[in-house]
């Protein structure tokens, strides 16, 4: 089966073309960085109008560069939620467009949820990151609005067990990033600055520490970078070695919570497969620490590669195969609609 997934829950335009959803034929994604850079983060109202201008070119290049035709195309997957609702109801009416006009199968699937299945996808990873996870797993989503920690039996059969109490991990990273000055994205400039950082100069604080609870909490640590700031004479500049260990301490504190957790939760539920999926997922210390903690304690930890990190459509095309070849309810519903707040496990 092959399947069309299109995504567009928040300023990235994608489409992707996946055989039987493990094989990826075709990926293609229009980034809106430079679009929102300028305002230091997302606009929604400009992300929804590019998305208008850019999704059907984005479509014809995908069926391109699998050198198929749309009539080749069995079923489609639509991110519908959570996200920008403006952003979703583009990549929505699309979808339904052509599943009608195709007279192919639709499905709506969660845009987390196509996160934590990613690893199903057959890619190439990093050294000890790559291969397919066992059910059951320990699933973290980490990313710019979300930081969750799931229990995973199987597609569609989730358990939360432990979620941010006030703001995710990734948008603390930006906003600390705007505190120092940094360029949006803020995360990405971050993790760069804090390659040439000490990790261990300055001992921000770890949230919510205790060993029954898999709740996150990163509120207090923006807080803390604040105070330290402002106990400054100035902000250091951008090159200098105080400005790269700042950034590798606060990025520490976000890493050792997130790692910490993940995996006292997998010891606890007794599984040996751990998934790190999300936006923040890509960050270079947060995937070597995990590999450290993995190796260490003999579970399996599973990280896609960048590319499928950041928000892809291959992972929405991935995950509605698994729905599309079960006649999920919702399947083939035209009805379909766009939901800011989509939970876990809804079609």
């Amino acid at each position: 089966m092959l399947v069309l997934g299109i995504e567009s829950s928040c300023d990235e335009t994608a489409a992707s073309l996946v055989e039987s959803g493990r094989t990826i034929r075709a990926n293609q994604v229009a980034s809106q960085i430079p679009v929102h850079a300028r305002y230091g983060g997302v606009v929604p109202e400009l992300a929804s109008r590019n998305h208008i201008v850019e999704l059907l070119p984005v479509i014809r290049a995908c069926v391109a560069e699998a050198g198929a035709a749309l009539a080749d195309i069995d079923g489609i997957a639509v991110a519908a939620g959570p996200g920008l609702v403006g952003s979703l109801l583009v990549g929505v009416e699309v979808a339904k467009g052509l599943a009608f006009g195709l007279g192919r199968p639709l499905v709506g699937v969660n845009h987390i949820e196509a996160h934590l299945m990613a690893p199903l996808i057959d890619y190439e990873g990093a050294e000890g990151l790559s291969g397919t996870p066992d059910f059951p797993f320990v699933g973290l989503i980490v990313s710019g609005g979300h930081t969750h920690l799931f229990r995973v039996e199987d597609v569609g059969r989730y358990a939360l067990i432990g979620s941010t109490r006030d703001d995710a991990a990734g948008e603390a990273s930006d906003t600390v990033a705007k505190m120092m000055g940094l360029p949006y994205p803020g995360g990405v400039q971050i993790d760069r600055a804090a390659r040439r950082g000490d990790k261990a100069a300055i001992r921000f604080p770890r949230a919510l520490p205790q060993r029954d609870s898999f709740d996150f909490s990163f509120s207090g640590l923006k807080t803390s970078v604040l105070t330290h700031l402002k106990g400054l004479d100035a902000t250091p500049d951008p090159e200098s070695q105080a400005f790269a260990d700042i950034c590798a301490s606060f990025q520490e504190a976000v890493v050792d919570v997130l790692v910490t957790k993940t995996f006292r939760a997998a010891r606890q539920h007794k599984v040996n497969h751990v998934v790190i999926s999300g936006g923040v997922s890509a960050n270079s210390r947060l995937r070597e620490r995990a590999l450290e903690v993995a190796t260490s304690n003999g579970v399996a930890v599973h990280i896609p590669p960048i590319r499928l990190c950041t928000d892809n459509a291959a992972m929405i095309a991935g995950l509605g195969y698994h729905y599309l070849k079960g006649g999920s309810p919702g399947f083939d519903r035209f009805d379909l609609n766009a939901s800011s707040s989509l939970p876990m496990g809804a079609r």
